[in-house]
Formats: structure tokens, sequence, C-alpha cells
């Protein structure tokens, strides 16, 4: 891990105070769609078919950055085939209720009272139905998102209480905990013929076996190329279908019958350039990968993909942080299923290694926010299993998944990097033990589980201040190769801790050589506070150097000056006036 010569620069250079901060959004490479292909590319028709099925009155459109362009055409011919609809049920429903009138009339005069009182029922029935069918649906677009925009912004669409979501462009797929999601992956063009012709020359070999796979974008696309292939001559290549499943051996797409043990003796061909996390996920499941690239500047030429170099990268950074002291856990989702449970899980797992926890609620993640925190050693983040690799050499601490926190608290001798790597966080809460009840330790404002939700729980005990031996092997940061002390804060020793009321919330001060303690508990944050900051507010170079006055320590209050800038008072006369 590099060494910061000089602090990072986390503030506006005095030049630039005036230019607006905002990234200029990408460019539109491709030109604007005709009507005929904003249906296709959008889905109108299956949308509208949906929205009308779910019976949803408020819908919110959530699009990528990329799309906003077309958000507005969308919306409005959105707008346009659901008022048809509503017409063309009414119309229906108006002609079913007349039909249902003759058959009265007929009853009236054959089948008497009894007739027309059936009559009735039904045509009051129908007449109900349409008034309800008529209800206009409101569309709102969410022009921003609060996290990423591969995952399903619940968060925004509960500002206008919308009853559900239609995601546009690639997806994460995570499984969402509140809103029902309509997902159009929007349909991107792909000639056949240069895939074929490219997989051709990739796997010359008829009888060779082949995961045909695809972004989500162009996964439309993968029946009519493998349809293609076996026209050709290929005997034994699989073509994925999309599922919502990323813990899946390949996430979120089905695997071939013979391969569901593992994956290993079958090779890739991946359309269009995958996330890094799909990536690392399968670099060890699959013989090898191979990506033929979309971008129109790019060759038609499959490319054999590597991920070693990344696996040495995130190696490095587990192994950094085997000695930190402090961890903070980011919450960088509010809307995947069991993130939760998933925090909980952390917190566990950091207090039985003797560490200590704080637990942060983020938007968009970027070096300047989590730079506001040097205590903080390293960085947990809880998020869909996309975002959740962040790759940036801009963070001033490292940033690892809930997956590498795993290797990261294992002991020295544990520890085995077999190059595996699990992207979904849900995956590491499966095969955990039920215990009866909510889970140990966890929030109980959060939803109960549902039937078909896993409840992820494991039994941890807090560990005990005496029971450490002093055998315990040293800790040696391998960055530095120094004896790194303090790397179990919530493991000290019992003399190295004095007896502080629990009923005081106040900073205790305490020996160079012991940890500071807040409300009778060891708190690495006020350890840090105490011993590593040189600034820490104003008036306490005071209480540094010592300032007595009245028996208090501090400065004594004093009135300051008022007033603009076009003259100064103090304590109510007039000092003098600016030029």
């Amino acid at each position: 891990m590099a060494t910061l010569g000089a602090p990072p620069v986390l503030s506006t250079p005095e030049t630039h105070i005036f230019e607006d901060p905002t990234p200029a959004p990408k460019p539109r490479n491709a030109p604007r769609l005709s009507d005929e292909e904003l249906y296709t590319t959008y889905e109108i028709e299956r949308t509208v078919r949906e929205i009308r099925q779910g019976r949803w009155r408020r819908i919110a459109l959530q699009f990528p950055d990329e799309m906003l362009a077309d958000a507005p055409r969308v919306f409005a011919v959105l707008n346009h085939e659901l008022e048809e609809a509503r017409k063309s049920t009414a119309s229906e429903r108006a002609d079913a209720i007349r039909d249902r009138e003759g058959q009265v009339s007929s009853a009236e005069e054959y089948g008497g009272l009894e007739g027309e009182i059936k009559g009735l029922e039904v045509s009051d029935t129908e007449a109900t139905a349409s008034m309800n069918g008529d209800q206009e649906e409101k569309l709102y677009i969410l022009a921003d998102t609060s996290y990423g925009s591969c995952c399903v912004d619940e968060i925004a669409a509960e500002h206008i209480d919308a009853s559900a979501i239609v995601h546009y462009g690639r997806t994460c797929l995570s499984p969402t905990a509140r809103l029902p999601v309509i997902y159009v992956f929007t349909t991107q063009p792909l000639p056949s013929q240069p895939v074929i012709q490219a997989f051709r020359e990739t796997f010359p070999s008829l009888d060779e076996k082949v995961i045909l796979m695809a972004d989500v974008t162009y996964s439309n696309h993968v029946q009519r190329v493998y349809e293609d292939l076996c026209g050709v001559g290929y005997t034994d290549v699989f073509p994925t279908a999309v599922i919502h499943s990323p813990g899946s051996l390949l996430p979120n797409r089905t695997v071939p019958e013979g391969g569901r043990e593992g994956l290993g003796e079958y090779k890739l061909f991946h359309i269009s350039e995958p996330p890094k996390s799909l990536l690392l996920a399968l670099s060890s499941r699959l013989a090898s990968i191979f990506i033929y690239p979309t971008a129109p500047s790019s060759p038609n030429k499959p490319l054999l993909t590597s991920t070693a170099a990344i696996l040495r990268r995130r190696y490095a950074l587990v192994t950094s942080l085997t000695t930190a002291p402090i961890f903070g856990i980011l919450i960088n989702t509010l809307s995947v299923k069991n993130y939760l449970h998933t925090v909980t899980h952390i917190q566990q797992q950091i207090l039985a290694a003797g560490k200590k926890s704080y637990t942060f609620v983020v938007g968009k993640v970027n070096a300047a926010k989590l730079a506001n925190f040097s205590e903080i050693s390293g960085w947990v983040v809880v998020g869909c299993w996309e975002s959740s690799l962040l790759e940036s050499e801009d963070f001033y601490r490292p940033v690892i998944t809930p997956f590498e926190l795993g290797l990261v608290l294992m002991r020295d001798d544990e520890r085995v990097w077999t190059g595996e790597w699990v992207a979904d966080f849900n995956s590491l809460l499966e095969g955990r033990k039920k215990v009866g009840g909510a889970p140990v330790g966890a929030d109980s404002n959060q939803d109960p589980p549902t039937d078909n939700e896993t409840t992820t729980t494991t039994t941890t005990t807090t560990p005990d201040i005496d029971s450490e031996p002093e055998s315990t092997p040293p800790d040696f940061n391998l960055r530095t190769g120094s004896y790194a002390s303090h790397t179990r804060p919530m493991q000290p020793s019992a003399s190295q801790i004095s007896s502080t009321p629990p009923t005081s919330t106040s900073l205790t001060k305490r020996h160079p050589t012991t940890l500071a303690a807040m409300a009778g508990e060891a708190s690495p944050g006020a350890e840090y506070l105490r011993s590593q900051r040189t600034w820490r507010g104003l008036g306490s170079d005071f209480v540094a150097m010592g300032y007595e006055e009245d028996g208090e320590v501090g400065a004594r209050i004093q009135q300051g000056r008022s007033g603009v800038a076009g003259g100064y008072s103090v304590g109510g006369e007039e000092e003098g006036r600016g030029r």
C-alpha cells in the first residue's frame, strides 16, 4: 500500500471557487432514437401491460444518467399508451354492459323476474369494475439516484409514495425490500454475424464446453446467437437466461445442469464488458473467460481476460488491514434485502475479533467523505454486489467487501488465499444456523424475515477483558514491518482501564499508556482523539496550554465583534470602519 507524501486535497482550490463542481454529463454517442426504436428499446408495450396488470397508480421511472435525455419522451409515450389502454378497457366493459342489458331484456320477456335480478347484479358489478379501471396512473421521473444507478432507488420512490418502480438500463438485480419493480434492460442492437465469426475463431472445436453469457442490456440476443451456433455445428454450448439470483454460481444467470457442483470444465464467452465484481466472482469458477467487446470503437475480437492483477491488489488490501484496530461499516444501500442482518453479522464478527466498529450511512461514496474520519483504519461496504467493490486509489484508507473482511479477521495461520471471491453479501449469510426470534444484537425496528427469507444469526460472546492469554502472538504490520499495539482494543487487560461511573458520558483522560474510556467502556475513537488528533476544536489550545482563570481551565468568555464589514463594534462601541 502506497504511503501518502502529503495530505489529500479535500477542498476546492481558490482558483476554482466560482466554478461548478458538478461533473458534466457524458455526451450521448448514439443518435436520437426514432419513435419505433424508442418503443423497442424501452419496451413500452410490456411496461404498460405490467403496470395495468399490477393495478399500480403511482409509478416511479428510474433512469441512469446516460438515458436521462430520453426520459421526457419515454414519459410522454407511456402516458399516452396508458391513456389508450384505459379507453380500450372502458370501451370493452361498456360493450359487456350493453350485452348484459340485452340479456336482461330477454330475461324479462322469457325468464321473468329472476332473470332480471341476475342480469342487474352482473351489470352493477361490471359498472363498478369499469369505474375502478378508469383511475389514472401517475408517472414520476427519478432524475437522480441516492446510491448507484444499478440499484433500485426505493428511498427516492418513497418520496412520492410510489407503488411500483420501473428501472431502466443495466442493473445488479439485487432483491429489493419494499416495492415491486419492473426491469427494462433497454434492448441494444447487436449484429449476429460478427459475433458468430468471433466465436468460431475463439473456439475452433465444435464440441468445446462453452457458456454463452451477455450483459443484461444484450441478454435478449443470447438465444438467437445460440441457435446460430447450433446451426454451424456446435454441440455443447449453454445459453444463459437472466434470473434474480446474485448468489448463483453465475450471478443472476442460469447454470448448466451438469455444472451445478462446479463449472471448472466450462469456458465463458461474454458479450459486452462485465463489471469487475462479476469478473472476480467468475475467475475461480471457470476455466477461462473471453470477452466480446460491443463498443463501436473496439475491434470485434474476443479478449482473454485475467483477473490475477486485481486479485493480488485485493489480497494486498486484506493483509494491510490485519492489524487495523477500528473498522467503519458503510451502509451503501437501504433497499437490498437483508442489509440490516448483514450489518449485525459484521458487527458481531468485528467484536468477536476484539476490534471496534462504527457504522455510517452514506449515499454515493467518495474519498472526501471517508477522509473526514481519520480514526477509521479500514472500511467495509454493505451495498449491492456490484457497488461494494471500490477500486479507486484516491481513498485515504482501504475499502473492502464483507467477504474480504472475513479473511482480514482470520488468524495468520488460518488465512489461505484460494483466489475465490464472493460478491453478494447475502451469500455469506446462507448456511448459518437459525435461532428463534430476532437475530442476536439486531435492531428491534427492522422488519421480521418472511417465510422465504433466512433468519441469519450467529451466537457470539463479548470478549472478556481479563481472558487475554500472555502467549498471544504479537501482531506485526506487514506494510511497515513494525510491531502493532492496540490491534484488538476491545480485548485489553483489566489494568488498562480504570473504573468510570457508568452514568458518565464525558471523555475521560487516561495515562498515555492506557486506552481512554467512555461510560466505562474502552473507546478507540476517544483514544485517537486524545493521543493523535492535533486539532480538537475551538478553545482546545487554551486547555492544552493550561490557562486558568478563576479556578477554571480555559479562556474566559468575552463579547466579540459585531456589525457588518463596513464597521465593527466591540461591546457596543464602534471600533472603526473598513474601506
